[in-house]
């Protein structure tokens, strides 16, 4: 059995008109980002360890879809995941006491949210020429290493506002846990709940129930740190 090929079939679900073939590897990687963001939820430092086995194994099935762009929002994710295990068990006091889990300034919020919004507003408009960039930058780098790779033909984008959104607030997001902002949940609710919404309407239907139950577990994210941020004096005003 080839585990890392999507075409080795793990189960057919009848959803939709033609159902879907959940492959092992997409099997694995969804229950392993699903482990990863309910024990980031819970603070627990392994969900780290679940989320670099889910963004290499969903980095593999973005190669061989040939969804270029997606990959390196993998390899972002990869290594906003070793830096995240990595300043979550630094033990100095200054730092244990910097990583407590808090709410982000006033000032600070208002900062990244006019960040984002001109990020999303730029990628919006040129989404289809970045990620037509960021596609030929992955295959020159993969067949650098070796790897056969050739630039696919690339459609425009089905929902360019949206997609903006879900990549630059996920980039964000990604940021915001690492640095234990109880606002990094938020994100991830207002980006599942885009994804749901998106992938319902381009018939991914497995993929629309993931992020269904990603969605509980990101308000149960939102619930469980508001309470600890409460216990750590309260919101920031600064």
């Amino acid at each position: 059995m080839n585990f890392f090929s999507i075409n080795t079939l793990l189960v057919h679900i009848p959803l939709g008109k033609q159902g879907y073939d959940l492959s092992w590897i997409e099997a694995v990687g969804t229950l392993c980002g699903l482990l990863c963001i309910w024990l980031a939820s819970k603070e627990k430092v392994i969900n780290y360890l679940f989320g670099i086995v889910n963004v290499l194994l969903f980095a593999v099935i973005f190669y061989q879809i040939q969804l270029y762009s997606s990959l390196l929002l993998q390899i972002f994710f990869l290594l906003a995941n070793v830096y995240g295990w990595y300043a979550w068990t630094r033990q100095t006091s200054s730092q244990q006491v910097e990583l407590q889990i808090r709410w982000l300034g006033t000032r600070a919020r208002a900062v990244w949210g006019a960040v984002s919004l001109i990020a999303i507003l730029v990628m919006t408009r040129f989404i289809d020429a970045i990620f037509g960039h960021f596609a030929r930058l992955t295959v020159m780098l993969l067949n650098q290493f070796g790897l056969t790779a050739q630039l696919p033909v690339l459609q425009p984008d089905a929902y360019p506002f949206w997609d903006a959104c879900m990549t630059i607030l996920s980039v964000v997001a990604m940021i915001f846990m690492t640095r234990k902002w109880v606002e990094n949940w938020i994100l991830w609710v207002v980006i599942n709940i885009i994804s749901v919404v998106i992938f319902t309407l381009q018939g991914v239907y497995a993929m629309s129930i993931e992020y269904i139950i990603l969605t509980l577990i990101a308000i149960n994210g939102v619930r469980l740190w508001s309470s600890k941020a409460l216990q750590n004096d309260g919101p920031h005003t600064s």
